[in-house]
């Protein structure tokens, strides 16, 4: 199919419903993967833009100044050059989905001209886009995922309280991305239908990181959340008759190596696991920065990878290089896309996701035959345990990579509930989400035989804090406390640790938790950790000991690691001096606000206060320590009915056009603020046709 046939006045039919959400019929895949593209293009210009430029590390000359360490590290870790390669090798192996790619991005090159007239923030339609971009923004989307750069805080963690100190901080910590997802098969429900539900936890951003799309042709009739800029739906989908929703396995796929470099002859090496000099690729970039000096770049590579971290004097240097997946084998999984488009059994879904690569995922699936599916999908490579921990010398053949794991599947027994704790996943990580998420939606779950698709709001919306017992746990006996201290302590045991939008309590027992934060991180046991981060500032959010502690809070108050940590003691003074701030009662929506990232600020935005916390399942998550102000939260909601697809229901944090003040910007966030959904709407009489 030619750009010049996609644009013909059949070509494709775009339809919306009553919330702006884009319903798109064509005669075919590659002309629907063509309507995909440029209906997002017309609807997120700027969101695009923001995702091309980042991919590519450009983001700087778009952005300005802020986005420079960002870039550097694009470049360093060649996420363009890596989504190159995989471009050819999915033309070379699978034509048809790299025909299917291309027809996206000319949808999106389409698209822009129209979009940028939409969008106050481009004074310009962008750059085209070229086919490798998909695969880049995906890179770029899920590189940190894996959250190597915990690596980095374990290395120094190790260097300040011994070895035995490595996983001390252990948690779901800074920047991973996470998810709630349960199935509750036709026995449990009231249809006989299975349902699937559940919510991916990541930054909020403005426009939001999922669109919901509903994509159809002769072949298939999907809905589902899509990524903007990459085609298809790769995470969350509804083909009518099989259905399917991932969350992050937590799993651990990518190595840090320690290298040895040296100039010589003219040129860098590496010393090599043969224990020979090998040579290392080297070239230097420059980044373009709107409103500041431009900036060089070095970009390295060794046979192990892409160096992200680089420290040279006097002809060597200690480098340390990225082994991720998609670098390795040149494949992102791609061809799994538009087979889960065409998906008809749970069967299918097992099928197309045998060759996914990054992210790793756990998935749960059913279809409307009875079929359930819970497995692991993506690459994960087999080398020694120590590669998942800390960075590794890559002059040592013991932490080679030694070929890929098999991704294992289990039966579903009653619910199966993922929520990024241990379990299908656990030989694949090292740190996972606390148990509450995951035990807390099986112990909803069971208070039902009959669940509807209407009642999952129940579960998305519970705000019980089950993490704040080791902390209430340790608050002293009311004998010695001044009045205020102790009429806090009663206060807060008679709290029914809920997180809700009204509880002042619930306030007052973030207060608690923060001061307690900030006494333990000034600790002299911490001092060496208490330092500003060194190193490449891409890094830095896992390297902070504030927000480490926060995060890692109950299981340090719980250690029997740091015998000289007075845990006791820092609670009886953080209730003092709790107690003493005589802070007037708040709802805690009212410091629990959402701040989502915008990557160019909109001063009249009013942002919603929220219910919920890190470890509820209504996952809204500010810093623990840091601030109470809400970055991460559930990116979307979804519950997909398998009895009747039509009942199924959806919500994102803000709404399903990325143009700031059109109609359907933020017009889902009042309800997503109270945890209500959204129908989904199947019966294409009740949507309205658009011109195109």
């Amino acid at each position: 199919m030619s750009t010049a046939d996609a644009c013909e006045p059949d070509a494709y039919e775009l339809y919306r419903d009553d919330w702006g959400v884009p319903h798109l019929r064509a005669p075919d895949a590659l002309r629907l993967s063509y309507a995909q593209g440029r209906t997002t293009a017309v609807d997120r210009a700027w969101q695009l833009e923001v995702e091309r430029s980042r991919a590519r590390g450009a983001g700087a000359a778009l952005l300005g100044p802020d986005a420079v360490a960002w870039d550097r590290f694009a470049r360093q870790s060649r996420i363009e050059d890596t989504a190159r390669r995989c471009l050819r090798t999915l033309e070379a192996d699978d034509p048809a989905t790299a025909a299917w790619v291309r027809a996206y991005v000319d949808g999106v090159n389409d698209g822009l001209a129209e979009g940028a007239r939409r969008e106050r923030r481009l004074t310009r339609t962008p750059e085209p886009w070229e086919p490798w971009v998909p695969l880049a923004v995906w890179i770029a989307t899920h590189i940190l995922f894996a959250g190597f750069a915990t690596k980095l805080w374990r290395e120094r963690v190790v260097g300040a309280l011994g070895e035995d100190a490595a996983t001390l901080f252990a948690t779901d910590g800074p920047n991973t991305a996470g998810s709630n997802g349960w199935l509750v098969p036709g026995e449990r429900t009231a249809t006989g239908g299975a349902i699937i539900a559940g919510d991916p936890h990541r930054f909020i951003e403005d426009p939001g990181v999922y669109q919901q799309i509903r994509l159809a042709c002769p072949e298939f009739d999907v809905l589902g959340l899509a990524v903007p800029g990459v085609p298809g739906l790769a995470h969350f989908g509804h083909t009518g008759t099989a259905a399917w929703a991932i969350t992050n396995a937590m799993a651990d796929y990518q190595d840090l190596y320690v290298e040895q470099l040296r100039h010589a002859a003219g040129s860098w090496q590496a010393l090599g696991p043969d224990g020979t000099w090998e040579p290392v690729h080297h070239h230097t970039e420059t980044i373009t920065v709107a409103g500041g000096e431009d900036a060089e770049v070095e970009v390295w590579e060794t046979a192990r990878g892409p160096v992200v971290s680089l420290e040279a004097a006097d002809g060597t240097a200690r480098a340390l290089s990225l082994r991720y997946p998609p670098r390795v084998r040149g494949d992102l999984g791609f061809a799994a896309l538009p087979a889960l488009l065409r998906a008809r059994t749970v069967a299918d879904i097992d099928a197309a996701l045998d060759g996914w690569a990054e992210p790793v995922n756990v998935v749960l699936a059913a279809d409307t035959e009875g079929g359930l599916l819970h497995r692991v999908a993506g690459a994960v490579p087999l080398r020694a345990p120590a590669g998942r921990l800390r960075p590794v010398p890559a002059w040592d053949p013991a932490y080679a990579w030694q070929g890929w794991a098999e991704t294992p599947a289990e039966p579903v027994q009653g619910f199966a509930v993922m929520a990024n704790g241990r379990g299908i996943a656990s030989p694949f990580g090292v740190e996972f989400a606390p148990p509450h998420r995951a035990d807390r939606i099986r112990e909803l779950l069971s208070g039902s035989a009959d669940w509807t698709a209407g009642a999952m709001a129940h579960v998305h919306g519970d705000t019980y804090l089950a993490s704040a017992g080791p902390l209430l746990a340790l608050l002293p006996d009311p004998a010695g406390l001044t009045p205020a201290a102790r009429a806090l302590r009663a206060r807060l045991l008679a709290w029914d640790r809920r997180m809700d939008a009204g509880s002042t309590d619930a306030t007052v027992f973030s207060a608690l938790r923060t001061a307690t934060v900030r006494r333990l991180a000034a600790d002299p046991v911490f001092a060496a950790l208490a330092g500003a981060p060194a190193g490449p500032e891409v890094f830095h959010p896992w390297l902070h000991l504030v927000p480490r502690i926060g995060y890692a809070l109950e299981g340090l108050l719980r250690s029997p690691l740091l015998p000289d940590l007075d845990r006791a003691a820092h609670v009886r003074a953080a209730l003092e001096e709790t107690a003493a701030a005589h802070t007037p009662d708040r709802p805690w929506s009212q410091v629990h606000r959402l701040a989502p990232w915008q990557a160019v600020a909109d001063p009249e935005a009013a942002w919603p206060g929220l219910g919920g916390d890190h470890d509820c399942v209504n996952a809204t998550s500010g810093v623990p320590g840091v601030t109470d102000l809400v970055f991460r939260a559930p990116a979307a909601r979804y519950v997909w009915d398998l009895a009747r697809r039509e009942d199924s229901l959806w919500c994102v944090p803000l709404g399903a056009d990325g143009v700031t003040g059109s109609p359907h910007h933020r017009d889902q966030l009042p309800l997503w603020a109270r945890c209500e959904l959204v129908p989904v709407v199947t019966d294409w009489a009740r949507l309205t046709k658009e011109s195109v």
